[in-house]
């Protein structure tokens, strides 16, 4: 890897953008910086300049994705939920929707000083939330619901209507959904 040469500027942007096209699932920093012998913080600018150019990229807790794969993904129903739990719940929470075959987009609160604040969660299955806790855990994150005494938003979505519907009812069931 010492004798590895750098990929430079706009060519090292371009296998980016290719790798992230092809693989059709999340690629971490740190990955993308070993392909490329580059810092993680040089792949941190690289995603951006992209993303100003317009590029649909999505950082994730899993690493970052390109959300338009030419149509290969399916069209998906999408709402959003409200929803209250502490933070020990946040685990059986995403559980419950990805058991539904739901995909957590998103976690979104109202900060009575900053507004709307969104995080990506990205999770569609029960290993990708085990993985976003292990992070949350590894790294000492606070929930973005701490900061509004648990109260806070998904954007979910599935293939089907009947899916949210479920996922829905669980949560309710549950005494998660905020109604």
């Amino acid at each position: 890897m010492k004798n590895q040469r750098k990929v430079l500027g706009e060519k090292r942007r371009e296998m980016i953008l290719q790798l992230l096209l092809e693989k059709g699932e999340p690629i971490t920093g740190n990955e993308l910086a070993t392909m490329a012998n580059v810092s993680r913080q040089i792949i941190v600018g690289d995603i951006t300049l992209l993303k100003a150019k317009g590029e649909p990229i999505l950082a994730t807790s899993q690493g970052y994705m390109y959300l338009s794969q030419g149509g290969a993904n399916l069209p998906m129903v999408e709402r959003t939920i409200a929803s209250s739990h502490s933070p020990e719940q946040t685990e059986e929470e995403l559980n419950i929707l990805v058991d539904y075959g739901v995909t957590v987009k998103d976690v979104r609160i109202e900060h009575p000083v900053y507004g709307d604040l969104t995080a990506s969660v990205m999770v569609s299955n029960r290993k990708e939330v085990s993985q976003f806790m292990k992070k949350i855990k590894k790294t000492n994150a606070s929930y973005l619901s701490e900061l509004t005494g648990g109260i806070h938003l998904h954007t979910i979505s599935a293939a089907t209507k009947e899916k949210l519907d479920e996922a829905e009812a669980a949560l309710k069931q549950a005494n998660f959904l905020v109604e």
